[in-house]
């Protein structure tokens, strides 16, 4: 499935963005604003250049006795930022990002200008009932067609229950 392809595409918020020059303290504020945990930084031509996280904010800035009035986020910012295209497959990118750990994914057209922003977490929910279907699909194709996968299911919550009823009466 392509990143385009999922309905929430198109209905993702404009991305938050500054300029490179921008003061981290003005840079704070729309991302305090809005609950946004990172803002895009692009250059004029609307182009990614690099992202400022909280994480790069607590250990580039407050780690390092920045003042946030002074220091530019270009000072402070991610700069190797990976990007996708709307075409691209989903499920690749939710594995690349899990492995290589980032949680954003600037998506851009084809001139390099920036049109959205996922996340991890955007990913992961939009594809969790393709895998709980496509679990279901191989469970029945791999089991005897008398042993229902929800039987299984039911029966290794209530074996999960049972233990942790042990362990709680044992303290």
């Amino acid at each position: 499935m392509k990143i385009s392809d999922r309905k929430e595409f198109g209905q993702k918020p404009k991305p938050l963005t500054c300029s490179p020059g921008t003061t981290v303290f003005d840079a704070v504020k729309p991302m305090a604003a809005n609950n946004y945990g990172s803002i895009i930084v692009v250059n004029d031509q609307h182009e990614v250049i690099g992202m400022m996280t909280e994480r790069d904010i607590f250990r580039r800035l407050i780690a390092e006795d920045l003042d946030p009035k002074k220091t530019k986020v270009e000072d402070i910012m991610t700069t190797s930022v990976r990007t996708a295209r709307a075409d691209d497959e989903l499920v690749d990118w939710l594995r690349l990002m899990s492995n290589e750990r980032f949680r954003r994914l600037p998506i851009v057209d084809e001139g390099g200008k920036l049109i959205a922003v996922m996340s991890q977490g955007d990913f992961v929910s939009y594809t969790w009932p393709e895998l709980l279907a496509r679990f279901q699909e191989l469970a029945q194709a791999s089991l005897p067609e008398r042993i229902n996968p929800a039987f299984i299911l039911i029966s290794i919550l209530i074996y999960t229950a049972a233990i942790v009823f042990t362990v709680v009466s044992l303290t």
